[in-house]
């Protein structure tokens, strides 16, 4: 019993606590939070053709076992985002808090891989929307398409990567600052706001994903066989002919289900909300469920009506890959002439819009809750009179601003996926971890144990797909996202161990501290067990995949 009230004093703990008086505030449902994460179906555009450059004509079948992961795995976070109903942030806040009794440094490692997967939409997905405005008012050679302002190079990170100022980055700026604006005012207004962007900007993934199907322009030859692609006599990968499902097929096919994996698990975002609905314990599950329904939806029809009507060779269109032809395809799939092409571009902006809007929302409350915690520095924990984090949103904005300027937006995909595989493995351990340590405690949604089990494998299934396929989007790609995972170790030194003088904050160290029943040695054992299960599985993969 007494464990079971944990949750409820940290509830009154972390209500007190605020930035300037002020703190979160509960005016969201779930139907909210629906509509706020309804950008995420979106996420699908950027990387559909990555995932079919990757495997080839496979791809649509990748993306539906990718969502069907995905869902799999909400079972664990509808779980452990109930036994914290008075906390905000998502998955990686309450599963930071199953790791901390076992490690101080392996808890942040969840929050900050999985801000370091969403905040770099806020960038991707305006960089993505300027381009789209910039293709459909001017010619290619015009000198607005050919200005640019080189600051620096950044050839450690990746050959011919820069940072530099161009029309692309002005126009993102300023749909940044649009963002951040329509945010000011709380997650309520928020939310209506998203609500009508919602329903503008699904209109044209819904549509896509049905014409092709109604007109009857899917031939069957673009859907099978399902074998990869093929390597010319140089080693490159063409689409004139299949490959098979050999060493090398099959690493192509944990590489695309890495790239797929960023897009189709997305909707966990709808827990970040938990601290801002009015009946967390209703609202949590559900929220989390419908959105993944919804996912489910889109990124089966979608990726099924691009590939079925375009066929592997135009999928890989480089101006497919990098998404920046993926409005145009979209208008030439749907007919009609130019006037029904620009209107499907202006609502594909919206989309796009709306999944960064989703961003900001869910990783801006990830550092908040994360800064209440103790993890993060203090001033990330300062809301505004409206109960928006804002110190957390200009904090988004400055860093996005810094990656807005760099030349390949692909390549901040593809690290920042390395990170957040690394989150989705952790927070699915985090679930057996808090059904062993906090059994008692109070769970308004009880993850069904075999479902909680298979979870936990797909977590090890992520790291097959990140240690055999991450080096696939670009040599160095799994370096450089473990570089970047390590980053936290700085950050959380100084606000534990400088700012905190080595103490949690009072409300969170409630939750943090648990008395575990007497139990055997090994049941202790167990996370560190998997924490090296998980390196092992990470290093044998990406040999195996090296050595094929």
């Amino acid at each position: 019993m007494e464990q079971a009230g944990i949750g409820a004093r940290g509830a009154q703990e972390s209500d007190a606590r605020s930035g300037h008086g002020h703190a979160l505030q509960r005016g969201l449902t779930w139907k909210d939070a629906f509509w706020v994460t309804s950008g995420v179906p979106a996420g699908v555009l950027f990387t559909i053709g990555g995932v079919c450059a990757t495997v080839g004509q496979p791809a649509w079948a990748i993306w539906i076992a990718s969502i069907t992961m995905g869902l799999v795995q909400s079972a664990t976070y509808a779980e452990i985002s109930g036994l914290f109903p008075h906390k905000s942030g998502g998955a990686s806040v309450y599963g930071a808090i199953g790791w901390v009794r076992y490690s101080k440094m392996v808890a942040p490692v969840s929050v900050w891989c999985n801000w370091l997967a969403w905040s770099p939409m806020l960038a991707l997905g305006c960089g993505l929307a300027a381009n789209y405005a910039l293709t459909t008012l001017f010619a290619p050679d015009a000198a607005i398409m050919q200005w640019r302002w080189t600051l620096a190079t950044l050839d450690f990170i990746k050959p011919g990567l820069t940072l530099r100022i161009n029309a692309t980055f002005l126009i993102a700026a300023a749909f940044l600052l649009i963002t951040f604006r329509l945010q000011h005012s709380g997650a309520s207004k928020a939310a209506k706001t998203q609500k009508i962007l919602g329903i503008a900007s699904l209109t044209p993934l819904l549509i896509v994903g049905l014409v092709p199907f109604i007109t009857g322009d899917v031939p069957a030859k673009h859907l099978f066989p399902l074998l990869p692609l093929a390597h010319d006599a140089h080693g490159n990968l063409t689409a004139s002919a299949f490959g098979a499902w050999n060493g090398q097929g099959v690493v192509m096919a944990l590489g695309a289900m890495f790239m797929a994996g960023w897009a189709s698990y997305g909707f966990e975002t709808a827990v970040c909300y938990t601290r801002e609905f009015r009946d967390p314990r209703r609202d949590t599950a559900r929220a989390i469920f419908w959105s993944g329904a919804l996912c489910l939806v889109v990124m089966t029809l979608v990726p099924l009506a691009f590939q079925g009507a375009l066929g592997t060779p135009m999928m890989l269109d480089p101006r497919i890959g990098d998404g920046t032809g993926v409005g145009t395809a979209m208008a030439a799939m749907v007919g009609g002439g130019a006037w029904v092409g620009n209107a499907v571009v202006v609502m594909l902006m919206l989309s796009i819009l709306l999944i960064v809007m989703t961003s900001m929302m869910g990783s801006s409350r990830t550092l908040y809750q994360a800064s209440v915690d103790g993890w993060l520095p203090r001033y990330l924990s300062r809301v505004n009179e409206h109960g928006a984090p804002t110190a957390a949103m200009w904090t988004d904005l400055g860093f996005n601003l810094v990656l807005l300027a760099m030349s390949d937006y692909m390549t901040v995909l593809s690290i920042s996926n390395v990170c957040y595989m690394l989150f989705v493995f952790l927070n699915l351990q985090s679930g057996w971890i808090h059904r062993m340590d906090r059994g008692a405690w109070v769970r308004p949604f009880r993850c069904p144990t075999w479902l909680l089990a298979l979870g936990a494998l797909c977590g090890y299934a992520n790291l097959v797909f990140v240690g055999a396929g991450a080096n696939l989007q670009g040599d160095g790609t799994l370096r450089d996202g473990l570089i970047a995972m390590l980053l936290i170790v700085p950050v959380f030194a100084f606000r534990h161990y400088w700012q905190d003088r080595g103490r949690f904050p009072a409300g969170s160290a409630l939750d943090m501290e648990v008395s575990v029943p007497v139990r055997s040695r090994w049941l202790n054992l167990a996370p560190y067990g998997a924490l090296v299960a998980a390196g092992i599985t990470i290093a044998v993969s990406h040999w195996l995949a090296a050595s094929v």
